[in-house]
């Protein structure tokens, strides 16, 4: 298995190796060459974010109005951000006004797309991203954004990071930056350049990714392919994802798309750039990239791509634990963790990454296509509306809904208990507090859940001694949670799960929810915590881990499980 590059006079094919068989992919265009099929349009789907808009309880209600649109702030009036910076002379690709290039005959139409079609402006890229670009174009060297950014700039949605590539070598970039730049990674090298509280990351045209079939590229090109094209091309090549291979010149505003990405957006595909097969096999991480690409964009696969995403699933175990934590937590602490769980679970990978959940959703018997919901994922649907991919969460606070819920599923509680346990997080342990407040709460709860019984009367002891209980089940969730020996058992009953005892959550993460639980548990207000007197969310703080933020959130989202605002809004049209 492999690719092969024959060359035959001005002719250059690339051939993929199959055991016997040869799949020829011409790398120019030749007469032999079969007509490239039209593509079916699809309408560019652009989903709206979503932000939360209900009201609380006291000091943990909501600002009156909502959060003006990430979008808008965006688009907000800024100082002129093209540099008077000298700009190396164009090359005659860049300079050619046309939207469309020679391409592959049977490959996907190279194209040059003006950005102004997709409606943009020079304030939706952040002042960090404009800095890093102006420096290195004033060096003489050519700039690009590249992959999800110019995908989201597309779909007019935020985009999570700013990535750049140049023509720079690294250390010519780390140079650049003297004293705020440092080269990371190992298998695909990068610079970090730290600007303003920010990271921005920049890659090099003279990289290539070591052990990816992506480097036994051809070195000879079509005499009708300019220099820089090709340079672009060959680059786009070692994608992951089509809708990932663009490349955006922000200076002369061309698009440059020489995978048929753009059209992969319209059709809402998250498509690899070689066969899915050769592509998870060469970096399995990208099964999980993929999942968290089509839960936040509402994507869905090509047949051959969930074919593989699902019969290679197992894979993604072979992952170091820190990558893990990182792709999970990419899909779970950026706003898009319900539809994250759901495809997790669809396509078999849930039971690798989060036994518990996955037994959960195996024996309330959940289907893998199934359109419906439980409380798991009401409880990260709530989350989610408050997040957004330029304002994560801490990985602390989904730890804690974790291990919260797990509490909930081995042992039902009342509402009134369940909510009590929340101001009592929020309270920071003051445990007294949270059952005086909780004893006046008189509001109807989702009774479609199997983990919330029938509210009953008690007093403040019997309150008192439930809401303990539910931190001490809370804590034992969470200590099976990050043992080896109870993760294989969670393993074991999920029916024809493969056998894995994979724990990937850190030490730093759970001493941190471990210490949440503990104030509830022992009742005792932590010295010196004041618990947040406004609904504001400082993002900064929340993203950070800040304990006032996390706790103020959690106890949000959980009010917002069992409290549901349509609820509250149906009852109090009932009485009328």
């Amino acid at each position: 298995v492999g690719w092969l590059s024959i060359s035959s006079g001005t002719r250059s094919h690339r051939i993929f190796v199959v055991s016997s068989v040869c799949y020829p992919i011409p790398l120019v265009a030749c007469p032999l060459a079969c007509a490239a099929a039209a593509s079916i349009r699809m309408a560019l789907r652009s989903p709206e974010l979503r932000f939360a808009a209900s009201t609380g309880l006291g000091a943990l209600s909501r600002p009156s109005r909502l959060a003006p649109s990430p979008l808008a702030a965006l688009a907000s009036p800024r100082r002129r951000r093209r540099g008077p910076s000298p700009s190396p002379s164009p090359s005659p690709s860049d300079s050619n006004p046309s939207t469309a290039s020679a391409g592959d005959a049977d490959g996907p139409e190279w194209k040059k797309v003006s950005a102004k079609r997709f409606g943009y402006k020079d304030s939706m890229i952040p002042d960090e991203a404009w800095n890093v670009l102006h420096r290195l174009r004033s060096r003489g060297y050519d700039v690009y954004l590249v992959g999800g950014c110019v995908r989201d700039l597309i779909m007019k949605k935020i985009p999570k990071d700013f990535d750049i590539i140049t023509t720079a070598d690294l250390r010519q970039v780390k140079d650049t930056f003297v004293g705020s730049a440092v080269i990371v990674g190992r298998r695909f090298p990068i610079v970090h350049v730290h600007d303003n509280n920010s990271i921005v990351e920049v890659s090099s045209f003279n990289t290539y990714v070591r052990g990816s079939s992506g480097n036994q590229m051809p070195t000879s090109k079509s005499p009708h392919c300019s220099k820089n094209d090709y340079l672009r091309w060959k680059n786009c090549q070692g994608r992951d994802f089509t809708i990932n291979g663009l490349m955006f010149n922000p200076y002369s505003e061309k698009i440059y798309d020489y995978l048929g990405g753009i059209e992969d957006i319209k059709k809402a595909k998250v498509r690899t750039v070689i066969p899915a097969a050769t592509s998870f096999h060469e970096d399995c991480a990208r099964i999980l990239r993929a999942i968290r690409i089509a839960a936040r964009l509402g994507f869905s696969f090509p047949k051959e791509t969930a074919y593989y995403v699902r019969n290679l699933a197992c894979s993604v175990a072979r992952l170091d634990k820190g990558r893990l934590l990182m792709e999970v937590n990419y899909m779970l602490a950026y706003g898009s963790a319900e539809a994250s769980l759901r495809l997790l679970w669809r396509f078999g990978l849930l039971e690798h990454l989060l036994p518990f959940q996955a037994a959960y959703f195996s024996s309330t018997l959940f289907k893998r296509k199934d359109n419906g919901t439980n409380m798991l994922l009401v409880l990260f649907s709530k989350l989610d509306s408050f997040l957004a991919p330029n304002r994560p969460c801490h990985n602390s606070l989904w730890i804690s809904i974790l291990a919260f819920h797990e509490a909930l599923v081995r042992k039902p509680r009342d509402p009134l208990v369940v909510a009590t346990f929340a101001l009592a997080v929020y309270l920071g342990g003051d445990l007294p507090l949270a059952v005086d407040i909780g004893q006046s709460i008189n509001r109807q709860h989702d009774a479609g859940f199997a983990e919330l019984l029938e509210p009953r009367m008690r007093g403040k002891k019997g309150l008192l001694a439930e809401v303990k209980d539910l931190a001490i089940s809370m804590r034992q969730a969470l200590t099976e949670m990050t043992d080896e020996y109870y993760v294989a058992n969670a393993m074991a009953k999920i029916p024809q799960a493969p056998s894995s005892d994979l724990v990937f959550i850190p030490l730093q993460a759970y001493l941190k929810v471990l210490k949440l639980i503990e104030r509830v548990q022992h009742g005792k207000k932590e010295i010196g915590y004041e618990p947040k007197s406004n609904g504001n969310i400082d993002y900064h703080n929340l993203a950070n881990g800040t304990p006032a933020e996390v706790r103020n959130l959690f106890t949000l989202v959980v009010f917002d499980t069992i409290y549901p605002p349509n609820l509250e809004k149906e009852d109090d049209s009932s009485r009328r």
